[in-house]
């Protein structure tokens, strides 16, 4: 197992979620873009709930406080997927639709 050494902690300044995509810009000028498969709960919500996000203390992270989902920025630079377990994403996924009475 290798360990992510940073000599600056990258720090966040915006979000854009696409039906497809989350790309991250940060503070350096770099920008990294991952599949939103990587994130299930982001991949379920809406168009409008994935715009609704903010930043964490100075940029550490990215909540989408309507979805319950946090994105740490070192975890995204180190290529690490959403670590939520299917019967968690199953547990959330039903709670939706029981607040919108969709059965799908």
């Amino acid at each position: 197992m290798s360990t992510l050494l940073l000599e600056v902690e990258p720090t966040a300044v915006e979000a854009v979620v696409t039906e497809d995509d989350l790309t991250v810009y940060l503070a350096d000028g770099r920008r990294i873009a991952v599949p939103l498969a990587w994130y299930p709960r982001l991949l379920h919500a809406s168009a409008v709930e994935r715009q609704y996000w903010q930043l964490l203390g100075e940029g550490y992270a990215i909540e989408w406080p309507d979805l319950d989902e946090h994105i740490g920025i070192e975890g995204l630079l180190a290529g690490r997927p959403s670590g939520e377990s299917p019967q968690s994403l199953k547990r959330w996924l039903d709670s939706r639709r029981a607040k919108t009475g969709d059965s799908a």
